[in-house]
């Protein structure tokens, strides 16, 4: 089965990073959807490492501020849903229940911080890029982030230590007149070799 032009420039060619939204609310049930979609994508083991934190009301979002780079408050406090993208350090203590083909997957990882770490980090970005290509089949815009203090995000929603903050989602529809000009992407002979 192959997927149509039309769909593939709905959610890689056509689509840009929001910078700008409307007003439009994104309904709870809606949120659920995204991820009972994203939650499929493939990771390593199974092992699911993502979670996921939804700031929806100005108060939720007034605690993400002090963390943001000033370039990224407007766009924020714009956006109908803000995404906290964590990463659980002890995803492998659900091993036994989403990889029972293999009983001793927990202790794999809970006996090599080194392999959990890279697992986590590597398998927790997958699935927050899996919850982007989600949202967008299901017609909203994303304006992923980096530009914000990770330890101030940590301290403020995961202050027990267990989650770590990889990167933050805006999330609603997109008001296309604060686009910006589609910048370059390299060729494939820049980023790839085939050996």
């Amino acid at each position: 089965m192959s997927i149509s032009k039309e769909a593939i420039d709905h959610l890689f060619t056509h689509a840009r990073t929001a910078n700008g939204f409307t007003d439009k609310a994104v309904p709870h049930s809606l949120l659920k959807q995204i991820y009972e979609i994203a939650k499929m994508g493939p990771t390593s083991m199974n092992t699911q490492p993502a979670r996921y934190v939804f700031l929806t009301t100005p108060e939720a979002k007034a605690r993400l501020m002090p963390a943001l780079s000033p370039g990224n408050v407007d766009k924020t406090k714009s956006a109908p849903v803000t995404v906290i993208v964590a990463t659980d350090k002890q995803f492998f203590e659900h091993m036994p229940t989403v990889f029972p083909n293999n009983p001793n997957a927990k202790a794999l990882f809970e006996g090599n911080a080194a392999l959990a770490a890279g697992t986590a980090s590597r398998n927790g970005t997958l699935s927050g890029a899996y919850f982007m290509i989600a949202a967008r089949a299901l017609g909203l815009d994303c304006g992923p982030m980096s530009g914000f203090d990770v330890a101030k995000v940590d301290a403020e929603f995961f202050p027990e230590g267990r989650y770590s903050t990889n990167f933050i989602i805006n999330l609603g529809y997109g008001d296309n007149s604060k686009l910006f000009d589609r910048n370059p992407r390299l060729s494939f002979e820049q980023a790839a070799q085939v050996l």
